[in-house]
């Protein structure tokens, strides 16, 4: 066997453990779970400066200030988004980690043509998030999302611990069993700085282009590729059932 192989089976129990041990515990429980078992150095969170992760911003102060925080910037992402991330960057003291595509706009609309997230939205998502995503995953051991089973029904199954086959590595999602209305206690009772698109119907926010607002009653991602049968960019692919 492998030095890989063996670490990969090793993570596999530990996942099995942790989402028995870690059932019903608040999520901040899950990041100290994360940080004993790989070290600040070794997982990261991956940040949209949407509702959710903001919490997890705060939440990661409090259990350990050293862990990373990346974004990917799409280089199409709102103004609010960017003075969201410079909002916490102040309160926090915390140098957010930019992860950017190989592509810049403009020599995408060279290879593919002008404004491709209208035409073919999976590779432009997979151009300037799933690709820069791979890389920047590749110097860690586990990674935390805000992913939340009430987003949608993509998510339902979502686990606070997971083993990540697309990216071969471990998932953190601290955020999976709560709800829309826990989430913005945390937010309000923690005064932590959020985006301003929330308060304007915008429940998940994307890039620009893709992300309008949704009505009342919609699902929370509906407002994500209107037009397309589309609600995941390809970050967290379909998934059903627990881990393996």
């Amino acid at each position: 066997m492998k030095e890989s192989d063996g670490k990969i089976k090793a993570d596999r129990e530990a996942i099995r453990r942790a989402v028995q041990d870690l059932k019903g515990t608040h999520p901040t429980e899950v990041l100290a779970w994360g940080v004993k078992r790989f070290g600040s150095r070794k997982i990261a969170l991956a940040c949209s400066f949407g509702a959710e992760d903001v919490a997890l911003v705060d939440m990661l102060q409090r259990v350990d200030p050293e862990v990373d925080v990346f974004y990917l910037d799409t280089d199409l992402h709102f103004q609010e988004t960017y003075e969201t991330r410079d909002r916490l960057a102040q309160r926090y003291g915390k140098r957010f980690i930019r992860v950017s595509p190989e592509w810049t706009l403009e020599k995408q609309a060279e290879v593919w043509g002008e404004r491709l997230w209208e035409r073919d939205p999976n590779l432009c998502c997979r151009l300037r998030k799933v690709e820069p995503l791979k890389k920047v995953l590749a110097g860690y051991h586990a990674w935390i999302t805000g992913i939340r089973r009430e987003q949608s029904p993509t998510r339902a199954h979502a686990e606070v611990v997971e083993w990540d086959e697309s990216f071969g590595l471990v998932k953190l999602n601290p955020l999976a069993h709560w709800t829309h209305d826990q989430v913005w206690s945390y937010i309000r009772e923690r005064k932590v700085p959020y985006n301003p698109l929330h308060d304007r119907q915008y429940p998940s926010i994307g890039c620009q282009p893709c992300t309008k607002p949704v009505k009342p009653g919609q699902d929370f991602r509906a407002g994500r590729w209107s037009g397309f049968d589309k609600t995941e960019c390809g970050l967290h692919p379909n998934r059903k059932g627990d881990p393996e």
